[in-house]
């Protein structure tokens, strides 16, 4: 069985769009203010390592395909580029889907996702991808969340967790703090 873990990089108000600047947004860059600190690399590390696949929205899949490939040449960059990917997208074609082992799952998204996860299979790991994370948070499809959380407030942007009806309790597993950036997974309660 699979487990669907989320990993966002997340200001201290929830924000997580734009961290690395490449969708050119007001606030982008935001976390290039910060040092990571060996035990974020590790925290990044050791969760990519433990991935068995990729879960993202179209997107996230696209700027990453547009990115990663290049960037195969170190340990991490060769776990991203050989991964199976999983794209959620109703408007990515298969032609477009050409980065590594890509699969676009492009049905009901509750259905496909609950199929993906009873699977075999390991960590599934979503990174970016706002629209997909709030469906899976709002579908209770979420079974760990990682997140870095930066010293930083930015006021707007998409945020990690979606304005919702729906109250969810979540447990601190583990927590580390590396030069004010928050390392800590929830899984929930």
């Amino acid at each position: 069985m699979s487990r669907i873990v989320v990993t966002e990089f997340m200001s201290l108000d929830g924000v997580m769009e734009d961290p690395g600047g490449a969708e050119g947004t007001k606030n982008g860059g935001w976390t290039f203010k910060f040092e990571r600190g060996p035990e974020g690399g590790k925290f990044k590390f050791d969760e990519l390592m433990s991935a068995d696949a990729l879960l993202l929205g179209r997107v996230t899949y696209q700027a990453f395909a547009a990115a990663w490939p290049a960037m195969g040449g170190d340990e991490f960059g060769e776990k991203m580029n050989n991964l199976p990917k999983y794209v959620v997208s109703s408007t990515l074609k298969d032609a477009e889907a050409t980065w590594g082992d890509t699969t676009v799952l492009r049905g009901d998204v509750v259905d496909e996702l609950t199929n993906l996860k009873s699977g075999p299979g390991g960590n599934l790991l979503v990174a970016g991808s706002s629209q997909l994370v709030h469906s899976l948070a709002e579908n209770g499809l979420v079974d760990e969340y990682r997140l870095m959380v930066f010293p930083i407030i930015l006021g707007t942007g998409k945020r990690v967790f979606p304005d919702a009806d729906v109250m969810s309790e979540l447990a601190l597993t583990t927590q580390a703090v590396d030069g004010g950036t928050l390392l800590l997974t929830y899984q929930p309660a």
